[in-house]
């Protein structure tokens, strides 16, 4: 218990820090919000009153407790461009991108647990040497030109998928995954060979384990011993890799909507980046890093249910 309260107390100290490390990177940003505001009819009186008005002119301290005390209120504040809340702009934004995140995971670990288990089984032999080969390519492949390559077979090639867009739950389940198909495919291909490279060297050791010999000298099936003996031991590192990727599953979700035009929370920053919309930049990496924080909090209290000496 006194070790999850430290690891808490850390989170939130890293919570702190991520979030003024944003809002002072913002605020460095070349380029006056006034500016994109006004438009091209911008004067300098006009660029005064609206400074003066959304509090530009205050030091960035002083404007950074201000957005923190809101924060922790629930007002997330409004964006400068649209004037719509920030936290309107996020609950629309977050369902996509958790959608996203999450078919992707799944496909990842669906493919990585049978192809990690097998390298293992099959070390140093074809098998092993082929799969190894597709990892290490995947893995110097830049997730755009991967999604790019796919959206071009299978979308325009064989028009199997649409190209780009996005169409809710609400309006089919089918019709939805069709437009999650290809890049959640492709982030749960950028995310494999970390996988299954990981699984697979945990399992090689384990496969020498006397009790795992014995199982397979009492002639059970090679399934059975992959999957009831040696996967149990095998996953916890597994665990810790999985929670630790969702920081690149975030940042390849960020590249991924703006390749499909998917409406999810990396789309929503880029955007806001571009208009200098800082204060949607500042709640949606707020939204990412709590999202983050919580995940890694989570890996660490199940480590204490999977293995109770970590607690000690």
């Amino acid at each position: 218990m006194r070790r999850l309260q430290r690891r808490l107390l850390h989170l939130v100290t890293v919570l702190f820090v991520v979030t003024f490390v944003t809002f002072a990177l913002m605020n460095l940003l070349p380029g006056d919000v006034s500016l994109a505001i006004l438009g091209n009819g911008a004067t300098p009186e006009g660029v005064a009153r609206v400074r003066m008005e959304l509090g530009l002119n205050d030091p960035l301290l002083l404007r950074y407790v201000h957005w923190l005390v809101q924060t922790v209120h629930g007002d997330f504040g409004r964006s400068y461009i649209s004037g719509e809340p920030v936290f309107d702009a996020l609950v629309r934004s977050l369902p996509v991108s958790i959608e996203l995140m999450v078919l992707s995971l799944l496909l990842a670990l669906s493919l990585a647990v049978p192809t990690g288990l097998i390298a293992a089984y099959t070390a140093g032999r074809p098998v092993d040497r082929a799969l190894g080969i597709v990892a290490s390519v995947l893995l110097a492949v830049p997730v755009f030109i991967l999604g790019l390559a796919l959206m071009f077979v299978f979308a325009l090639v064989l028009g199997w998928f649409p190209t780009v867009g996005y169409v809710p739950l609400s309006e089919g389940v089918l019709a939805n995954l069709r437009t999650f198909a290809i890049p959640a495919v492709t982030l749960a291909l950028v995310e494999w060979p970390g996988f299954m490279l990981i699984l697979r060297s945990d399992a090689i050791e384990v496969l020498q384990q006397d009790y795992v010999l014995l199982a397979k000298a009492k002639g059970l099936r090679d399934r059975h011993v992959l999957f009831r003996h040696v996967f149990k031991l095998s996953a916890f590192t597994l665990l810790t890799v999985v929670g630790l990727t969702m920081a690149g599953l975030i940042r390849g979700a960020l590249i991924t909507e703006n390749i499909f035009a998917l409406p999810g929370v990396g789309r929503l920053i880029v955007g806001a980046i571009n208009s200098r919309d800082f204060m949607v930049v500042q709640g949606a990496i707020t939204v990412v890093a709590v999202g983050f924080v919580l995940i890694n909090f989570a890996v660490d209290t199940l480590y204490t249910v999977l293995d109770p000496r970590v607690s000690q």
